[in-house]
């Protein structure tokens, strides 16, 4: 086995890093506490490659693979989780699908612009509900003529509120259940009848949007369905197994800037005549934190390696989505209990460290989901 990155993985992990400390660290704070969407930022990470890292050239990304994808999520949401679940969801659940199962024509139209970053997708899924059922889905799309119509709310969607396209999940037959949900490709500028609802104010990533939106008769090309019609489920599970790469990774990210911050205070405080470093509870837990943040990664790097290997990956994404994100929160709680007092105040980002944590344990399918995920694959063919 081969742990050793390319050239390539090691130079996009490297810009990734001095990208994060110099231009989004120093401002994440200030994006918590306004709310703010980071437009530059992610102005500036499209000029680096990053909004469509596995994309190819011809439609407007990077050409990289998905192992370069997740080194660098971790290192933009060390810097930013807001930031990092944005560039998630661009890379993961808008550029894939339409990579994935969109024609020549809708990649050169509706993915080069967001791949590119010079616009931003979203996932349009799930509804008040319909979570983790997408079969009580209500969003319906009717075809009349050249047109599909489009009646429903979806809710909780990252980006709702900023994004210029969308990926959207509606029924096309309601007698085939499952089988009669189908995928489009919805230009959300372009589109009468489409609004944005309630934006939430929400415990963690609150520089990310997450909103409703609304449906009204919104008339939509007939050519923009993706792929064939009642395929939505089968995109659907195949998107959300690449989308757990990026919430994983989200989570190691956040669980790196915790241990960071944990050792460099540790270091530095002192108690009872010296530093609290070399306190045996202290070490423990600093050592906890650490192996299971290189557990996480690796199991993250081996389902990258998996899909960069056009093998089934449901199980693998699974793990490292699960995995990440429990042992995220853990390092989160734990980061707050070495800062002690100063970790529960926001004069340090500890305790932001431990809201942006928590939401990777729900979104992209809840741990209890994954747990269901993996047993699945574990008892197939038994």
């Amino acid at each position: 086995m081969n742990f050793e990155l390319t050239e390539e993985q090691r130079m996009i992990q490297e810009m990734c890093q001095r990208f994060a400390e110099k231009e989004i660290k120093p401002v994440a704070a200030k994006l918590d506490e306004t709310h703010e969407h980071p437009s530059d930022l992610c102005q500036k990470m499209g000029e680096l490659g990053l909004m469509g890292i596995a994309i190819p050239e011809e439609y407007g990304g990077a050409g990289m693979d998905y192992v370069s994808y997740i080194l660098a999520m971790i290192q933009i949401s060390k810097g930013c989780a807001s930031t990092g679940v944005i560039m998630s969801v661009n890379n993961s659940l808008y550029c894939f699908p339409v990579n994935t199962f969109g024609t020549h024509e809708q990649k050169l139209k509706y993915l080069t612009p967001v791949a590119s970053g010079k616009a931003i997708g979203c996932y349009g899924l799930t509804e008040a509900g319909a979570g983790s059922d997408p079969a009580s889905m209500r969003t319906t799309a009717v075809l009349d003529g050249d047109s599909w119509i489009i009646n429903g709310e979806k809710k909780f969607i990252t980006s709702g509120n900023v994004a210029d396209y969308c990926v959207l999940a509606a029924v096309t037959d309601k007698d085939k259940g499952y089988k009669g949900i189908s995928s489009f490709i919805v230009d959300l500028n372009n589109t009468p009848g489409f609004s944005v609802g309630r934006v939430e104010d929400k415990l963690g990533i609150k520089a990310s949007g997450t909103a409703e939106m609304v449906f009204k008769d919104a008339h939509i090309p007939k050519e923009n369905l993706l792929g064939e019609q009642g395929s939505g489920l089968r995109q659907m599970l195949t998107t959300l197994d690449a989308g757990r790469l990026g919430i994983g990774a989200q989570a190691v990210g956040i669980g790196r800037a915790v241990l960071e911050e944990a050792l460099e205070y540790a270091k530095t405080r002192e108690q009872f005549g010296k530093p609290i470093c070399q306190f045996q509870a202290i070490q423990w837990k600093l050592a906890d934190m650490a192996t299971e943040l290189d557990a996480a990664e690796l199991l993250l790097l081996r389902a990258a390696w998996v899909q960069d290997n056009d093998k089934p990956f449901e199980k693998e994404s699974a793990m490292a989505k699960m995995y990440a994100s429990d042992i995220t929160m853990r390092a989160a709680v734990e980061g707050i209990q070495i800062l002690g007092g100063y970790g529960y105040c926001k004069d340090f980002p500890m305790e932001r460290h431990m809201r942006d944590a928590k939401i990777c344990q729900i979104y992209e399918g809840t741990n209890e989901i994954m747990r269901l995920v993996i047993a699945r694959n574990l008892l197939k063919g038994k």
